[in-house]
């Protein structure tokens, strides 16, 4: 590779890094655990603050199960296999994450499951990162906290936003679980609509009382 090459390829490292466990539904701490890397120095380098080290780059490679090629962006894309159900990554009682996509880097699908929740929860944690996500509710209520924003969307609804926003979800609905699904590109990837958008009904009431705003997400 020439000197630009190396250049481009460790500039979006970081990005193919995150998305290669995102698809693998682990999180920095759980990463940090099994390779001993801290999850201070997994987010440098994952945000692009840091470069990673050859030694890191393999050992990130065999616990994400990817190859270097990938993580390189050097590989050809290969069709994405069916989703099998053993690909289902679960977080104790929080949530259940399905990835769509095998590949690294470009746009990844993911569909999440929140279990059911008893009482109205408290406000989602927020987080930011670089990419652009959008998100489709498939069943139930999820509460999206965007910045100072908050919403209540329900089947069929549709956001998408900078992830540099901070973001945070929640089940929204008592008694029963959210489903929804998530496409990312962690370099700002965005989907392209190639048709003009039919005028729908209006947006009802709020289920409850709180969220206030409404504005923000498309």
């Amino acid at each position: 590779m020439a000197g630009d090459d190396v250049a481009d390829a460790l500039a979006a490292m970081g990005p193919r890094l995150r998305a290669a466990r995102e698809h693998r539904g682990a999180t920095l701490t759980g990463v940090g655990c099994a390779t001993g890397i801290s999850p201070s120095t997994l987010s440098r380098i994952e945000t692009g603050r840091r470069k990673p080290t050859l030694e890191v780059v393999l050992q990130l490679a065999k616990e994400y199960g990817v190859s270097l090629d990938e993580l390189a962006g050097t590989a050809p894309v290969s069709p994405a296999p069916e989703p099998r159900a053993s690909a289902v990554r679960r977080f104790g009682d929080e949530k259940a994450v399905l990835p769509l996509t095998r590949y690294v880097g470009g746009l990844h699908a993911h569909k999440h499951v929140l279990p059911a929740v008893q009482d109205p929860p408290a406000r989602p944690r927020q987080v930011s990162h670089d990419g652009w996500e959008w998100l489709c509710v498939l069943y139930g209520r999820l509460w999206l906290a965007l910045g100072g924003q908050d919403l209540v969307l329900s089947s069929g609804d549709v956001a998408e936003f900078d992830t540099r926003t901070p973001h945070g979800v929640a089940n929204a609905g008592l008694g029963g679980p959210v489903e929804y699904l998530i496409m990312f590109g962690p370099q700002g990837e965005r989907l392209r609509p190639r048709t003009s958008p039919t005028p729908g009904p209006a947006p009802g009431p709020w289920p409850w009382p709180w969220p206030e705003s409404d504005s923000g997400a498309r």
